[in-house]
């Protein structure tokens, strides 16, 4: 029993020998201490913070989001109904102005134009016996073995066919055009954007089979609010654009061209403005720029009035203190209590090693300079 005993006891001090060995230094401090909470010790010992910085005197432009869209983009839809027989365009496929993209089931209508055809040439038979009729009645009439009365009637039997003919033609030629319907084709050369209809569909008049677009021609397009409306109009040659994201625009940019519509929606009290790309920038044929219709941009407009006064002061963060995760941006604020919390914010452009912070901290706060020392913790 005393053997027991003694056994027992070996392993109790040595279960606390190993408790006491397995205690990081920085708890053992904190400890010791009895002062400062673990969690700020931590902190202070692991992480670097630098401030939010604010800067006066550079409102000179307000940012304002948007979106690339092609000026040229088409939906296109069948005329006539009918199945679906072929798709001869995935998304993504670019093709040539007149290439054909859909074809629709048209063996009705091919039937209908071989019978427009079988009754024009039955007109046209009704028509040769009239006009051979009309010229025996001629010929009776000169030896005057019949009235004039009865040639005006042949006459007028013959003009009748020969209007048939006519008619029966135009309707031939009418059903020749509509059998043109059940092929879609391409209006313009583009790049297929969007493909909403499957083989077998049945495809109606007016609804969406497919989406193109002219990668050649694109532009920005953003609201402007009533209150930035002030003299804008007068500055547009100082209007920039910028797709963040892009390595090939790094910095705002001036457009080709600026347009500012003249009517303001009624429901959002916002008016559209449009910024053409230069030749340049908008996506060719092969897509070299990477540039593509609903693609975030952002546009600044020179400041005017109550804007340059909302606009005094800009907030700044160096660009290493950004998280970025896929299409969030964030950084860590340190709260009151000394711990890193992570909060969006949204970012405006870069200058050197600086980004300006549009929303999301406040002048002064304190944020980790490196975000991978918070996430190593």
């Amino acid at each position: 029993m005393s053997r027991l005993n003694s056994a027992a006891l070996v392993a109790f001090q040595a279960l606390a020998t190993l408790s006491v060995l397995s205690v990081p230094p920085i708890a053992m401090t904190a400890m010791a201490a009895d002062k400062t909470p673990l969690s700020q010790t931590a902190t202070a010992a692991k992480i670097a913070t630098v401030a939010v910085q604010g800067t006066a005197g550079s409102a000179n432009e307000t940012s304002l989001d948007a979106v690339v869209e092609a000026v040229r983009q088409t939906t296109v839809s069948a005329q006539v109904p009918g199945a679906i027989v072929s798709l001869l365009v995935q998304a993504g496929d670019r093709v040539r102005a007149g290439q054909a993209l859909v074809r629709i089931d048209a063996r009705a209508a091919q039937q209908n134009v071989a019978g427009s055809a079988a009754q024009v040439e039955a007109a046209q038979a009704t028509l040769n016996v009239a006009s051979k009729e009309l010229d025996r009645q001629k010929q009776l009439l000169a030896k005057q073995y019949i009235s004039q009365a009865a040639l005006e009637r042949t006459q007028a039997q013959w003009l009748a066919a020969q209007a048939q003919v006519k008619a029966l033609q135009a309707q031939t030629r009418v059903a020749e055009a509509q059998s043109g319907f059940f092929v879609l084709s391409a209006p313009y050369a583009g790049i297929v954007s969007e493909v909403t209809a499957t083989v077998g569909d049945m495809a109606m008049p007016g609804r969406p089979l497919l989406v193109l677009h002219d990668p050649s021609a694109l532009r920005v397009v953003a609201s402007v609010p009533q209150s930035m409306l002030t003299g804008l109009s007068d500055k547009l040659k100082s209007v920039r654009y910028e797709i963040p994201g892009l390595s090939s625009q790094t910095s705002p940019r001036a457009p080709a061209q600026t347009q500012l519509l003249p009517s303001v929606d009624a429901a959002t009290h916002t008016a559209q403005i449009r910024l053409v790309l230069p030749t340049g920038n908008a996506a060719d044929m092969t897509g070299s720029t990477g540039l593509a219709p609903g693609m975030f941009a952002r546009v600044w407009l020179p400041a005017t009035g109550s804007t340059a006064q909302a606009d005094a002061e800009r907030l700044y963060l160096p660009s290493t203190a950004i998280l970025r995760r896929a299409e969030m941006t964030g950084v860590y604020v340190i709260d009151a209590q000394g711990q890193p919390r992570l909060r969006q914010v949204r970012l405006g452009r870069a200058a050197g090693e600086l980004v300006e912070v549009l929303s999301g901290v406040r002048k002064g706060e304190q944020v980790t300079a490196d975000p991978k020392t918070v996430n190593a913790r």
